[in-house]
């Protein structure tokens, strides 16, 4: 059962669904975040939502929604939005009737996964992280002349829809470092990490997956997908491991 929802983050209105388990409650929680978008807004586009309804399927209250600046939700994006937009979501996910709050899942994809690693190493009400293809840092978006590269190209997609945002570039662009992963990763221990990377991603290359689990410590699981390229929502062997795994560490 799919719900459409909307919550709000630093005054802005967020907007997604609430996919229910068809099992019996209570339930555990799932948070899935989209990453940068790459395209324009197109609500044809169900992939997010479909895969919504893979993990209520798989027993799992699910919560996909658009972070800022994507979508319907309002704003402009701010990779320290984002963090402020899913500590939101968590807190939405918790006051839904038959969740179980101790066992509140997020999972994300590439700058979304960012976002997830990020806020679990300041939110302990997430139990466990599923990161998709997450870059360990963002040197190369916001470094020269690619900073004003991607503002260019975020305008032209429609995620920085304000011409006057941001009011201060640089103190933006600082957000990037802020968030970096391989800043935090460390912190969400003893909790449970999984890193999903494709060998063959074109986007974030394999090595930041590497980078990551090198830095996080024992509680990191690390799989590697011959092929896999970047859009591992679509892959199946990484939403199988995915599920796999959210069900495992449900039942420790």
């Amino acid at each position: 059962m799919a719900i459409p929802v909307s919550f709000e983050s630093d005054h802005l209105r967020l907007h997604g669904e609430l996919h229910l388990p068809t099992k019996q409650a209570p339930w555990p929680g799932l948070c899935i975040c989209h990453g940068i978008p790459a395209v324009p807004y197109n609500p044809e586009d169900t992939g997010y939502r479909d895969l919504a309804a893979r993990c209520a399927d798989a027993g799992f209250a699910s919560l996909v929604f658009t972070f800022r600046g994507a979508g319907l939700s309002e704003g402009d994006f701010d990779i320290r939005g984002w963090s402020a937009d899913l500590h939101e979501a968590i807190s939405f996910l918790a006051g839904v009737q038959d969740v179980i709050v101790s066992k509140l899942f997020v999972m994300g994809f590439s700058g979304g996964g960012a976002a997830c690693i990020h806020v679990a190493a300041h939110d302990n009400r997430i139990a466990g992280v599923v990161s998709c293809a997450s870059p360990a840092r963002f040197d190369d978006l916001v470094d020269g002349p690619a900073l004003y590269e991607c503002l260019a190209r975020w305008r032209e997609i429609g995620i920085i829809r304000d011409p006057g945002f941001p009011p201060d570039i640089q103190d933006w662009a600082s957000g990037f470092r802020e968030v970096a992963p391989i800043n935090h990763i460390g912190s969400i221990a003893p909790r449970p990490v999984l890193l999903l990377h494709g060998d063959a991603d074109e986007v974030v290359p394999v090595s930041h997956a590497y980078e990551l689990h090198q830095s996080a410590g024992h509680s990191v699981e690390l799989v590697i997908l011959p092929d896999g390229v970047h859009r591992l929502r679509v892959d199946e062997r990484a939403m199988h491991t995915a599920v796999d795994w959210l069900h495992r560490h449900c039942s420790s």
